[in-house]
């Protein structure tokens, strides 16, 4: 098997949760190659599943795509060391307003391995609780009309074969959770 070695690498821009990063690489035959990668600190989704199994949805726009896309509530591993399960709890406060008693981990999954390292958490949350009024996050930007809407499990994963959710993450999240729920 061949070593696919680092040979050079570069900063080429700093971002905010993100580098972008230029390597050149061993490659097969003796030759190399330069790469360039999204070096990102990486991303949690919690998927919250209330007493009734429906699964909590929200819709956020989101500028790279220019759509306005249903989602669950995720987030950015920005706090260096946070445990992933840390972080969502944290989010899960953060944008819906919900505790939850139990977190059961689906996996770990890279998002777009061909440009980015980017790896995301994925949570079932159950046992949920709003969180005191006193102790909820002033949302801002892209967060400021969020809304939480409670979907049946099954509608929501027809809407990813419909085309009607059409983030990778969220599609993958509820496809985890239907497996989680027929294994257990």
């Amino acid at each position: 098997m061949h070593e696919y070695r680092v040979l050079d690498s570069e900063i080429v821009h700093r971002g905010w949760c993100y580098d972008l990063t230029a390597e050149t690489v061993a490659m097969p035959g003796g030759g190399s190659a330069r790469r360039e990668f999204l070096d990102h600190c990486g991303a949690v989704v919690a998927v919250p599943l209330d007493e009734s199994g429906r699964v909590g949805l929200i819709r956020q726009f989101r500028v790279p795509p220019k759509e306005l896309m249903w989602e669950l509530p995720a987030g950015l591993r920005d706090i260096e060391g946070e445990d992933p399960a840390v972080t969502a709890r944290r989010e899960l406060a953060e944008e819906v307003d919900l505790a939850a008693a139990d977190l059961v981990k689906l996996g770990e999954y890279f998002t777009t391995p061909g440009i980015s390292n980017e790896l995301v958490h994925y949570f079932l949350a159950t046992g949920l609780t709003p969180v005191p009024e006193a102790d909820r996050h002033e949302r801002t930007d892209e967060e400021t009309h969020i809304e939480l809407v409670w979907w049946d499990l099954d509608k929501a994963l027809a809407a990813v074969a419909d085309g009607e959710i059409r983030n990778g993450v969220c599609a993958l999240a509820l496809n985890l959770t239907r497996l989680h729920l027929e294994r257990s």
